[in-house]
């Protein structure tokens, strides 16, 4: 009997599909720098070995091995031009693994993101984009996919030009189209599960959901979200699918692990199907001992809990949570997972709407939190408060708000941190603050009641366990993740180790270093600190800032406190010559990237001049096992 669509076949029930891919190569010694896709002609047994596993822990649904096998991700390896020859082989290999058993199994090709920005920060405009999933898509189709899944996209622009690619080149193939979500429930841009549902519904896909990113319980109510959203919509509703994380990942032993088992898979597989879902599968971190714990739950299914079903929302915020949740920050740093953070200076006027697609963008090309200055060089700028609260409201992502002890007294301190903690923001950045005799308003107050590590001993021991100074309630006590400043460059380095121990037993919770032109000028402080006072005990953030010219780094080393340009990068600057300067000034800063990943816990970068295609530039320079989930698929 010849084998239904996959659309008729989700008209009979639930359907099960397979887990991770790059994870089982992972497992099998395949490191992350290298091009999983190529395995399919480099290895083709292993590939076809792990889709075996899939079908004997009972998926009826394989996805090819042809997530990143566009022309912008394979030339990264030197191999844009075996797009077709690629993808052809992963189809290959998925449609024998499904000859070898006796029922139908429906073979998906997989299409991940191109892996570059889009325009208008990125270098990629929306036509190429197209034209690059045209490309890869074509090739599936010839090979004989039963569908095509469009998985882990943090974009909706990205998504749907790589819809109309599907829908122009291969009309007749069923799309499934999934976006990844963060912790907040919104995806990597800031789009909302109802944005999504809209927009997927307009383009006419059949089968929308969520993968990747997080597990199961914080993709469960995305979906109990999406579901409320289509039932809301009325008509043919599409079908549903999810495919989460086995949890958040974790480095243990120099390995990634995913914490969450197949029972507990199992699980939150019942409540999925209480919603409505109709395709149920895993990502980043399952195995096929997860498919066939999602196999028994669809083969015991049990009726809809409880609670599960999906309600109609109708715009109502829901209310707090009872205890505040650590920080994706705080999260990130605690499982030893290399950060990325980037500075923005809030804007001079009050539109602030170029500077939240600059953070969009840096969200999308994997920059984990942006660093919001506060008045930089005392010069008049919007409340950095007001930026970072439409940072995280309309894009999603998470701010490191610069809080400067310098003009104010303890009073406004205190009613600052309760205003600011009214408005999401959590992670903080303490510091002295630059003196306002230096900027526009040189008769503005420069009085301070407290300096950073009394302020940071405030924040953590006081408000973050419900006190004021004084002793009184504030009611529910306040969950700050508190950042200090080090300048390792600092002309009398005894008093800045005694400035940075009073800051750590304050209880700060990590630091963020001045810029680094010599990384060794970084570990030597360390080392005495070390010498001294034993191993720092929190997370390092270097600074990098690029330099621009040879004046700009004059400038830098000759007016601006606490910032060093040794001689030597002056001089590179100067053999370089004005027309080379800035790229000898890139070079630079790409190399002292590479030495500060091996010791440091992530970066911070300051793009000199608004200059924020720099931070991709500089991402290049961190390798792919220090960037776990980022730098490529691990599903």
């Amino acid at each position: 009997m010849e084998k239904p669509t996959l659309l008729e076949r989700l008209t009979q029930g639930p359907l099960l599909a397979d887990g991770a891919m790059g994870t089982m190569l992972y497992a099998r010694g395949f490191s992350f720098d290298r091009c999983y896709e190529a395995l399919n002609v480099e290895a083709p047994e292993v590939v076809l070995e792990i889709h075996r596993a899939y079908l004997q822990a009972g998926a009826e649904l394989l996805e090819t091995n042809t997530f990143g096998a566009n022309r912008y991700r394979l030339a990264e390896h030197g191999l844009e031009d075996r797009v077709a020859a690629l993808n052809r082989a992963g189809v290959a290999l998925a449609r024998q693994a499904a000859r070898e058993v006796n029922r139908p199994v429906w073979i998906a090709g997989s299409v991940g993101p191109l892996g570059v920005p889009l325009a208008p920060l990125g270098r990629v405009r929306a036509v190429e984009a197209r034209e690059a999933f045209r490309e890869q898509i074509a090739a599936l189709a010839e090979a004989g996919v039963d569908a095509l899944i469009l998985e882990t996209f943090s974009s909706l622009p990205e998504i749907q030009e790589a819809i109309r690619a599907a829908q122009e080149t291969a009309p007749h193939l069923p799309i499934i189209a999934e976006m990844t979500f963060a912790q907040d429930g919104h995806t990597l841009m800031g789009h909302t599960p109802e944005e999504v549902v809209e927009t997927l519904l307009g383009l006419g896909v059949p089968i929308i959901g969520a993968n990747c990113s997080v597990g199961p319980a914080k993709l469960l109510p995305v979906i109990r979200r999406m579901a409320s959203r289509v039932a809301e919509a009325g008509g043919p509703p599409p079908y549903l699918v999810v495919m989460p994380n086995a949890g958040w990942p974790e480095m243990a032993a120099g390995r990634l692990r995913y914490p969450a088992t197949p029972d507990y898979f199992a699980e939150h597989a019942q409540r999925f199907l209480a919603l409505g879902v109709r395709i149920l599968g895993g990502c980043c971190g399952t195995t096929p001992e997860h498919i066939a714990a999602m196999r028994r739950a669809l083969e015991a299914r049990a009726e809809p809990l409880a609670g599960d079903r999906p309600p109609i929302f109708r715009g109502v915020s829901p209310p707090a949570p009872a205890e505040p949740e650590p920080t994706d920050l705080a999260r990130r740093l605690r499982a030893g997972l290399f950060v990325i953070s980037v500075e923005v200076d809030p804007p001079r006027g009050h539109d602030a709407s170029a500077l939240l697609e600059v953070a969009r963008s840096l969200k999308a090309g994997g920059v984990d939190a942006l660093n919001i200055a506060d008045s930089p060089m005392a010069r008049l700028r919007m409340s950095p408060w007001a930026l970072a609260f439409l940072v995280q409201n309309h894009v999603g992502m998470e701010t490191i708000l610069h809080f400067p002890t310098r003009g104010r007294n303890l009073l406004r301190i205190q009613s600052d941190l309760l205003a600011i903690h009214a408005l999401g923001v959590r992670n903080l950045f303490v510091v002295m603050g630059d003196p306002p005799a230096q900027g526009d308003y040189p008769e503005a107050t420069d009085a301070m009641d407290i300096v950073p590590s009394g302020l940071v001993r405030l924040i953590k021991e006081r408000f973050n366990a419900g006190l004021d100074h004084a002793g009184e309630s504030i009611g529910r006590p306040t969950a700050f993740f508190v950042g200090v400043a080090l300048n390792f460059n600092a002309p009398d380095p005894a008093r800045e180790i005694k400035a940075l121990r009073r800051k750590i037993r304050a209880g700060a919770d990590f630091i963020m270093t001045q810029p680094v032109y010599e990384p060794a000028a970084l570990k030597d402080f360390l080392r005495r600190y070390e010498e001294e006072e034993g191993p720092i005990p929190i997370p390092i953030l270097a600074g990098v800032l690029p330099l621009m010219s040879l004046r700009h780094a004059e400038f830098l080393h000759n007016e601006v406190p606490g910032i060093r340009v040794p001689e030597a990068i002056r001089e590179r600057l100067r053999r370089a010559g004005e027309e080379r300067a800035r790229w000898e000034g890139l070079r630079m800063a790409q190399e002292a990237v590479a030495e500060l990943v091996e010791f440091t816990q992530g970066i911070y970068v300051m793009p000199p001049m608004g200059r924020y295609e720099l931070v991709f530039q500089l991402m290049e320079a961190i390798p792919p096992h220090r960037r776990p989930g980022r730098a490529s698929h691990l599903d």
